[in-house]
Order: C-alpha cells, then sequence, then structure tokens
C-alpha cells in the first residue's frame, strides 16, 4: 500500500484546499492529512487563523478523501510523522517549492501547483473588516509595531502624526508610511484605532481626543500620573464604545497567561514573595521612571492582585528626577518588592516564590518566551516554553481584532480597574518622593 502525506491549516476551507487534498489523494492509496496545531500556528507567528482547529479537522474530514487525520504541533514534527507512518510520498502546494527538498532522503516530495486566486488570506481580506492604524509619535520609533502588524489579516499601519516635523521626516525615512500629517483632523480621517506613542506630558491629551473623535486607542501606560484624569480617560472610551488598551503585550502572550493560570491555580502553592527588576535601556533618553514602573507593577497586580495593605517605596533622586526606586508592596499572606534602574542598573528579572515551588522568568522578561518551575526542594525544575519572534504586539493587535469582532471594548490583557490601581501606586509613589 502506498502512503501519502500533505499538511496545511485549512483555514476558512475553500475549493484551492479541496484541491490539494483531492491530487495528493492521486499519489497513493492511503492519504493522511496533518492539519496545524493552534500552538504550532502561534509559534511560528500565524495569528490570523479563524477557524478553531476543530472546525479544520471537521471540513477536511469531510472532503471525504483523508484516511486519517493527524494535527501538526511542532516545528520538525515532518520527518517523525514519514518515519511513524512509514510514509512513501509527501505532497505541498507549490509556494513551498525547494523548501522541503531535505524531506527527499525520507520519500517522495511532489510540489502541486495550487489554485490560482484563491486563499484563505484572500478570503478574510475580502470577509473580515479591515482596520487601519495611526501613529502619534515625539520621536521617530514605532516599537516595532510596523512590522508585527504586518503578521496579521486585518490591519495595516497608514498613517503617522507629530507635532514636530523634522520627527516626521525622519519617522518617514526611516518606516515610508503612506501617509504624514501635522494635523490631527486629517490624521483621524484615515485611522480606526490609534497608537500613541508620545511622551507622558502629553500622553493623556492625545488620548482623550482621539477617544472622543471615536478612535480605539493603545497606549504605553501610565496614561496620566493623576489617578482622576486615569480613570476619566476609560470613561471617555466607554462613552464613545471604543477600546482603551493600555501597551502591555506580556498579558497577551500565551506563557505568560499560562504563568498566571499556574499561579492562580495554586501550582506552586501560596504566594509568599514576588520579586522584579527593570532597568531603563535606552541611555538617550533622560527619564523613563514612570514607564519603567508601570510594566514592571502589571505582572504585580496580575499575579499578587489589587487588594495590597501598604505601600513602601524607597527613592534614589537627582535633579533630572527618580534615579532608582525600591518599591515594596503589602499584602495579606506576602509582598511585592520591585527594583527599577532608571539611571542606575539592575538587573532584569522576575521570580514568584511559592511555599511549593518558585517560578523564574529571566533577563528580557516583559517578552520572554519561557519560564522555570522550581520545585520547593530543588529536585525537579521544568521549562515551559512558546516560540514567538518579536516584541509581542502582534498578539496585542490579534486579542484587540477578538474584541472588535464580539463588539467588546473592555481590554482583555490588562484591565481598567488593575490600570487603575497601577496609576494608585505612582500617583502615591511622586506624592511621597
Amino acid at each position: 500500500m502506498k502512503k501519502v502525506i500533505t499538511y496545511g491549516t485549512f483555514d476558512m476551507f475553500h475549493q484551492g484546499h479541496y484541491n490539494i487534498i483531492k491530487r495528493a489523494k492521486e499519489y497513493g492509496d492511503y492519504l493522511i492529512v496533518g492539519v496545524t496545531g493552534d500552538s504550532y500556528d502561534v509559534g511560528r507567528g500565524k495569528l490570523s487563523v479563524h477557524d478553531s482547529i476543530a472546525t479544520r479537522i471537521n471540513n477536511v474530514k469531510n472532503t471525504g478523501l483523508a484516511d486519517a487525520i493527524i494535527v501538526e504541533e511542532y516545528l520538525g514534527q515532518k520527518i517523525s510523522d514519514i518515519i511513524k507512518y512509514d510514509v512513501d510520498v509527501f505532497v505541498i502546494g507549490d509556494d513551498w517549492k525547494g523548501k522541503f527538498d531535505h524531506l527527499k532522503q525520507y520519500c517522495d516530495v511532489v510540489y502541486l501547483e495550487r489554485t490560482k486566486n484563491i486563499s484563505s488570506t484572500q478570503l478574510r481580506e475580502e470577509n473580515f473588516k479591515q482596520y487601519n492604524i495611526g501613529l502619534i509619535v515625539d520621536e521617530p520609533k514605532d516599537n516595532q509595531l510596523i512590522v508585527e502588524s504586518q503578521k496579521l489579516s486585518g490591519f495595516k499601519v497608514t498613517s503617522v502624526f507629530s507635532e514636530s516635523r523634522e520627527v516626521l521626516d525622519a519617522f518617514q525615512e526611516k518606516y515610508d508610511i503612506e501617509n504624514a500629517y501635522r494635523n490631527l483632523d486629517a490624521f483621524w480621517r484615515d485611522t480606526d484605532i490609534v497608537f500613541v506613542k508620545c511622551h507622558l506630558d502629553k500622553r493623556a491629551d492625545f488620548i482623550e481626543q482621539c477617544l472622543a473623535h471615536g478612535k480605539h486607542v493603545i497606549a504605553d501606560p501610565p496614561f496620566s500620573l493623576d489617578a482622576k484624569i486615569h480613570k476619566h480617560l476609560y470613561k471617555v472610551a466607554k462613552d464613545n464604545q471604543v477600546a482603551l488598551i493600555d501597551n502591555v503585550k506580556m498579558v497577551y502572550v500565551r506563557i505568560f497567561i499560562q504563568l498566571l493560570w499556574m499561579t492562580h491555580a495554586g501550582m506552586i502553592g501560596d504566594i509568599i514573595r514576588f520579586n522584579c527588576s527593570i532597568s531603563k535601556r535606552d541611555r538617550s533618553i533622560v527619564n523613563l521612571f514612570d514607564d519603567l514602573a508601570a510594566l514592571a507593577l502589571c505582572p504585580v497586580i496580575k499575579i499578587m492582585g489589587k487588594e495590597y495593605d501598604a505601600i513602601e517605596p524607597n527613592l534614589v533622586t537627582s535633579e533630572d528626577g527618580i534615579e532608582y526606586a525600591s518599591i515594596t508592596l503589602k499584602y495579606p499572606t506576602g509582598e511585592a518588592s520591585i527594583n527599577i534602574g532608571n539611571k542606575i542598573r539592575v538587573k532584569e528579572q522576575l521570580e514568584i516564590i511559592g511555599t511549593e515551588g518558585t517560578i523564574r522568568l529571566k533577563d528580557n522578561w516583559w517578552k520572554s518566551n519561557y519560564f522555570e518551575l522550581e520545585t520547593t526542594d530543588g529536585s525537579e525544575v521544568k521549562t515551559y516554553s512558546m516560540n514567538f519572534e518579536g516584541n509581542g504586539f502582534c498578539f496585542l493587535l490579534s486579542a484587540m481584532r477578538t474584541m472588535l469582532e464580539n463588539n467588546r471594548t473592555e481590554s482583555m490583557g490588562l484591565f481598567p480597574d488593575e490600570s487603575n490601581t497601577i496609576v494608585k501606586i505612582l500617583e502615591y509613589i511622586h506624592h511621597n518622593k
């Protein structure tokens, strides 16, 4: 019996998918179809998949052509599958031509011409809402939004606004965005979502203007150091039925969601200590303390909660502002300690100590793709990981798309009450310097 195997995501199943499966079947007597799993798709940055894996498998099954259906769960699985199922022929679309020639030492490799003028990407673009993204900047940086948005169907960065002609020219030269504006009214006409990436002293004003004009907003936290203003911005968003999203990408990455679930489910017992450190990396910027502190406080509030008993800040200041801070939050059953190096460098790490184990994220913990869990007695260390490239912005956008498709405007990552708690802590610290 001659066995054939082919693979695909088979999202939004269409005639092209059917044709590939049908023609693959013709190369043998027994056809195995591999359907990519959700984790594998996420790991390789394929975040635009619309249908669930159950739907995709069912669509392949309904062709009546597959003798067996398997799930592709990791990079390199194809070799294992060919050996495991004693495959004679590997079949794939010709858009992968040459990419799988290394499999020829295991079986025959056939590249099939794909059906022209139809693809899942094309169907997504035709059938789902497209969002134009605009950036408000005061320096020629995009925080990787432009590159990351290209990984997703439905998003395109089309516009940039800056009050500075020099910044606008430098941004255009670097990124070649379609539209550049110094007039906000013109800028708003071309945008559905605005990424407000500017210094804290201007941030709240730009956010409020965008929300009032019916634009969804992504902005670096904190939006303001005044808790009343910060809370007011969420009200403006609600009144205008638009989303206001904190740009904290880590809370949308699957590895952090897994960590959050494990801590809340008590897999390391009761949390008695949370340690977190972060430093400024761009030495050309004078003061970044509040942005760094907001980012460091995010996992504390997500994991330890909003109901702390006391704040104990220890600050090292200069004429330029806060150079270093050690902030301790006292909780009924434990405490969280945060070290923030604004000018003074600190080792960047995150550690959650429980009565039954410790979780550690090393180095760039806010965009980490793995963490370690060590048992209390040190007898076992497990590593949990997922692959992804970039800084995680594509995960935030993917979650935002799900929100908007379901007519939901409240963040599914950092909730408004959590964001407000972070600002209250920062406000307290500044009032008690």
